[in-house]
């Protein structure tokens, strides 16, 4: 072998080694932001009870206060994403929401603890759409699902770790009243909790601007002078006019299945603590387990899944995956809420989980793959502007709702969970039925353009 195939071949390894460190940096930053963005819902009745609030209001704060926010901010985010630095981009966002989420802790009532959310959301909106723009960047099209998969797995590794730490911090501290920190004074346990997690991820913030640079640009579109197109929203929103149908089944279909899996998220722990009478700390070492389990193998098997399907040349291959993750979801979904003993209701939520977390990776690698590159993060943005409303403010909101103004009774959550996420399901499975042929048209559109 020649010295000059030799370096090429080294710098190759090189190139996919820093591809594979980026991957596993943007995952860390996912991490800590699932974390900052989930332990709110194991802190439900400490939180409630301190500023004496409702379900619906608590939902406010889960869903609403942060979601509002982090779909509004995510598209002027992902413009500056296309035409700037988004390491950079990256790295301010992930400091701004750590800060937040400290500011958590210091909150006194509703409307403190509803602001410091809003700015959690504003600073997670920078991570997703720049990170994915990246990635297309870095990755062929074969292996990007398996990328995208990696780093959608901190989503549900910090979301283990968020009930994981907070059931250990609640156990440690809940023989105390109030706890004594130097400056801030005397506090909650909870909001000790929200200080513990928020910070820690100001260092990942530095480390990104330390060690990660902006990818060369692949792909752009090019006008009839040969030069890229210039980024505007308006060419994003002509992009999804052009290829209206697919988007539109998959913006909603995914949108539909993504509810169902931030009904579970937001609460099983309610239902959990309140059908079984678990402590907070018992429901956050089981639902930790199940996320860091079973969503951490659903995420990886869907990326995997997705990329077979291509290999095979299924041009609709993430919305195939998506139709046959929710065929996987919808029983055990609405089963594990009705049983009565508590070891049956865990081995039913593990396969809901799994398959629920199959939307992570593959709706991503379904708009990186069609959309042009100065697109990439204005397109990825826009769904998450749709998702994050219908399934994060209202779907986890519509469950509080059924459960405050139908049934009445804190005691049915897991009734309204399981109908709530059962018909997001039949919707997102038509949804995703329909855009498969539209999607691989629009595929065989803009491969052959």
């Amino acid at each position: 072998m020649s010295n000059l195939n030799i370096h090429k071949e080294q710098q190759q390894s090189k190139s996919s080694a820093y591809a594979w460190y980026v991957v596993l940096l943007c995952m860390l930053a996912y991490i800590f932001s699932f974390i900052d963005r989930q332990i709110l819902a194991l802190m439900i009745e400490p939180i409630k009870a301190d500023l004496n609030l409702t379900d619906t209001q608590f939902s406010l704060l889960h869903g609403l206060a942060f979601s509002l926010f982090y779909a509004f901010m995510g598209l002027p985010l992902a413009y500056l994403a296309d035409r700037f630095s988004r390491p950079k981009i990256i790295a301010v966002g992930i400091i701004f929401w750590s800060i937040a989420t400290a500011l958590c802790g210091l909150s006194k009532n509703f409307i403190q603890l509803f602001l410091s959310r809003m700015g959690v959301g504003v600073g997670e909106a920078a991570l997703s759409p720049a990170a994915y723009s990246m990635f297309s960047d870095m990755f062929s099209k074969d292996k990007l699902g398996r990328a995208v998969a990696v780093y959608s797995i901190g989503s549900f590794v910090g979301g283990g770790i968020a009930f994981l730490v907070g059931g250990y911090v609640i156990g440690l501290l809940k023989n105390m009243d109030l706890i004594q920190i130097p400056i801030l004074g005397a506090i909650k346990a909870w909001q000790a909790a929200f200080i513990i997690v928020g910070l820690p991820g100001i260092f990942i913030g530095l480390l990104f601007i330390l060690t990660v640079r902006d990818p060369i640009r692949k792909g752009q579109q090019l006008n009839a002078n040969g030069q890229a197109e210039k980024v505007t929203i308006r060419a994003a929103f002509k992009f999804l006019k052009k290829h209206r149908t697919t988007f539109t089944c998959h913006y909603l279909g995914f949108t539909f299945y993504a509810m169902a899996l931030y009904c579970l998220i937001s609460w099983s722990p309610a239902f959990f603590m309140r059908k079984f009478n678990m402590t907070p700390t018992e429901a956050g070492y089981m639902l930790g387990t199940v996320l860091l389990i079973a969503n951490t193998l659903g995420v990886f098997c869907a990326g995997w899944l997705n990329d077979w399907f291509i290999q095979k040349g299924r041009k609709d291959a993430p919305m195939i995956t998506g139709v046959i993750g929710i065929i996987g979801l919808v029983l055990p979904l609405v089963a594990f809420t009705q049983v009565s003993e508590y070891w049956l209701a865990v081995t039913l939520l593990a396969p809901a989980m799994f398959f629920a977390s199959f939307p992570m990776p593959i709706s991503t690698t379904a708009m990186q793959m069609l959309a042009p590159n100065q697109l990439r993060a204005q397109i990825s943005a826009i769904f998450l502007l749709i998702s994050n409303l219908v399934a994060v403010g209202i779907g986890t909101t519509l469950v509080a709702l059924v459960t405050d103004k139908v049934f009445e009774n804190p005691l049915m959550v897991g009734t309204s969970l399981s109908i709530v996420g059962g018909i997001a399901c039949v919707l997102a499975f038509i949804l995703l039925k329909k855009g498969g042929k539209a999607f691989a048209n629009s595929m065989q559109q803009e491969h052959s353009a």
